[in-house]
């Protein structure tokens, strides 16, 4: 049951939020300037396949390892702390912030900048007033010990080249 909830909610939001709005975005837009990016369209292709993987890796985390969703209504009732959630505190939203940048990058399309940066002020603020404080009152210590060893958005090198290492 956790798996089709992880997916349904998957398909939902992510799925609105790094699919369909942006998409539906370069569709209708005639304002802004569409850009032409030569090769940088394999990067943004790169970005979206890495994006979705990040996404998609964390949410199996969340149900097999936290017994819960990504679903602020069903999260984990374990603490979190394998795969990408090693390096960064939130990699569901960097992975969609990469997935947007991709499809910028695909497409061009200029209006997907402003989408990038309500996007990511948006996951920021969610994650300032509603997650943190959420996640401190459910796990406590665990939690504080864990922000103090892991950055919220970007890893740190040293971790990453440790880890490879």
């Amino acid at each position: 049951m956790i798996v089709i909830k992880t997916l349904l909610f998957m398909l939902l939001m992510p799925g609105t939020f790094m699919f369909l709005i942006p998409l539906k975005l370069v569709e209708l837009d005639t304002a802004f300037p569409v850009l032409s990016l030569g090769v940088l369209v394999y990067l943004g292709w790169l970005l979206i396949l890495v994006g979705l993987s990040i996404m998609l890796s964390s949410a199996w985390d969340f149900a097999f390892k936290g017994r819960g969703t990504p679903a602020p209504i069903d999260p984990p009732t374990e603490f979190v702390a394998v795969g990408m959630y090693r390096y960064v505190r939130n990699p569901m939203y960097v992975g969609g912030i990469w997935i947007v940048l991709g499809w910028f990058l695909v497409y061009g399309a200029s209006i997907l900048l402003p989408y990038l940066a309500f996007v990511f002020s948006a996951f920021h603020l969610f994650v300032l007033k509603y997650e943190e404080p959420t996640l401190l009152l459910t796990f406590g210590e665990t939690y504080s010990h864990y922000c103090a060893q892991v950055p919220r958005w970007l890893p740190r090198i040293k971790a990453v080249k440790d880890e490879l290492l």
